[in-house]
């Protein structure tokens, strides 16, 4: 079947515009869409137009159309086909590549390593052990049994790739493709190295040791160049990834650079006013808890959080008190919380006032209309 005009088919010049190839379509796509002319003619004339777009409208296909052949026909002009490169062979001789190197970079590598809230806080030196690919000792990289080299491919000649001779509508075109030998590397292994099986490379179990830096956090990645995988052919290492993950804490919660934790204190101790012993990272500190301090207090110790990651200087540690009412009374002690509540006048409980509330509780009251 003959290849349709598409320039006439969308009614445009040969040396239109994408953007006239543009506009020409979509004027025709409204007039001719299945859904303005269901009429079988129409559609066949819609999807005529819609090839034809395609083809136009793409910088490569449209190239090889102009050169005579049709892009929507296989891979370009029907049996025997030939790709872009090929024309470009077929006007400007074969363009030669060369033979691959053997020699090529290894695989960057990610592995994950668990810390503690310490560590990530004042960083640490940890031994991890990777199974990677490192540099074959027998062969040295080369993939070559001791006392033997590569040769030369007897079918590309050292070249790696091959030439070949096809017709088509330009004529006869020459044509370069990868050596099926070879592989195209333009030389052969005919004895491997009985280690690495010519692959330059082995695999071993190694201990690294990583320099956790102040302050990394779940998800930080530490870079280890040159500590991954060697690449085949004995080639360049590449690097190593470590991303971190934290360890949860027994007393600590991590928010940022700060850490939070919880001091469950008595209802008289809280009352009275008390001292609390708090292990914290840099040791015990001492936490003075004022008279009549309030269920949800908090009590910031500046500077004893995580070290920041970048730059100088620490978070805080935010200290909430949990008051905790009493449970489990015996009469005596119920006869001297009455005796307390008569001496304070709180024998029953009272509704606060706005004016008495707190700032949450005030704008909850004016968003429900209280």
């Amino acid at each position: 079947m003959a290849t349709p005009d598409y320039y006439e088919v969308l009614g445009v010049a040969r040396d239109a515009t994408p953007e006239e190839i543009k506009r020409a379509y979509r004027k025709l796509a409204r007039q001719l869409h299945p859904d303005v002319n269901p009429d079988q003619q129409t559609q066949d004339r819609f999807k005529a137009v819609t090839a034809a777009y395609e083809v136009l409208s793409d910088p490569e296909k449209r190239q090889m159309y102009d050169l005579g052949g049709d892009p929507r026909g296989g891979n370009g002009f029907g049996a025997g086909a030939f790709g872009f490169g090929d024309i470009m062979d077929a006007f400007f001789g074969p363009q030669s590549r060369g033979p691959r190197s053997r020699v090529r970079r290894g695989q960057d590598a990610l592995i994950r390593l668990t810390v503690n809230l310490e560590e990530s806080t004042f960083g640490a030196d940890r031994d991890i052990t990777v199974d990677t690919a490192v540099v074959c000792g027998t062969c040295t990289g080369t993939g070559t049994a001791p006392g033997t080299t590569v040769v030369e491919c007897t079918m590309c000649h050292g070249h790696g790739e091959v030439q070949s001779v096809q017709r088509s509508f330009l004529g006869q075109v020459m044509t370069s493709r990868p050596c099926p030998q070879c592989g195209g590397y333009g030389s052969l292994i005919p004895h491997p190295c009985p280690e690495c099986s010519g692959d330059g490379r082995v695999r071993t179990r190694r201990t690294l040791t990583v320099k956790v830096p102040p302050g990394v956090d779940t998800g930080t990645r530490i870079q280890l160049t040159g500590e991954g995988e060697v690449g085949p052919g004995g080639g360049p290492a590449a690097d190593l990834f470590v991303e971190i993950v934290e360890a949860p804490h027994e007393i600590f919660t991590r928010h940022g650079d700060d850490l939070h934790c919880t001091v469950a204190v008595p209802m008289t101790a809280a009352a009275l006013g008390t001292s609390v012993e708090l292990a914290t990272l840099d040791g015990t500190q001492t936490v003075e808890l004022h008279a009549g301090t309030q269920p949800g207090h908090v009590i910031t110790l500046r500077g004893l959080g995580v070290r920041h990651l970048r730059g100088s200087g620490r978070g805080d540690l935010h200290v909430h008190v949990d008051v905790r009412v009493p449970t489990g009374l015996d009469e005596r002690q119920r006869t001297l919380l009455r005796e307390l509540a008569d001496l304070r006048e709180e024998e029953r409980p009272e509704l606060v006032g706005k004016e008495n509330q707190g700032l949450f509780s005030r704008l909850r009251d004016a968003f429900s209309g209280r």
